[in-house]
């Protein structure tokens, strides 16, 4: 059992947010849903707080009002190894109302952010070669969606349109 897990804190749309994150990843489920009972601050039957898992990982969420929002200081980050991996998430998650950023960042329909990052992303922004890094770390920096072609283009100095 993972002794550590998110704690996403949102308005009224807990439930909502876990199926949408659930049919977006892998290996991923709901666990379980608590609803408020007669008497709450909230209507009864409404979900109160939903546990679910996406892709392995155990997320909490609570449906306790507008008092807090979501902020980019955190956000999840999400390792893709290939661009129609990627492409699929990031549709999915602007899908709606939500919003691209930079690098590869965006944020959902509810406000919550995510990164979503190739994998090989490290590997050419860590190259020992600081011109290839420099140029990966430029090619990332002008992006919304990142790109793992243009990346690798940028690394190895080609022109994409070229290579």
């Amino acid at each position: 059992m993972q002794n550590i897990s998110p704690f996403l804190w949102f308005d009224n749309q807990a439930e909502e947010a876990a199926t949408l994150y659930t049919s977006v990843f892998r290996n991923s489920r709901i666990l379980q849903v608590t609803r408020y009972p007669e008497g709450s601050p909230a209507p009864a039957g409404t979900a109160m707080s939903v546990t679910f898992e996406i892709d392995g990982l155990r997320v909490q969420a609570l449906n306790a009002g507008p008092a807090f929002q979501f902020s980019e200081a955190i956000s999840l980050f999400v390792n893709a190894n290939t661009q129609p991996e990627i492409d699929d998430y990031w549709s999915r998650l602007t899908a709606d109302g939500g919003e691209p950023s930079q690098c590869g960042w965006l944020k959902d329909k509810f406000g919550l952010s995510w990164q979503i990052v190739p994998a090989v992303l490290g590997e050419l922004l860590s190259d020992p070669d600081p011109e290839k890094s420099g140029r990966t770390m430029q090619a990332m920096l002008a992006m919304t969606k990142l790109d793992i072609a243009a990346l690798q283009a940028a690394h190895d100095g080609t022109d994409l349109d070229t290579a």
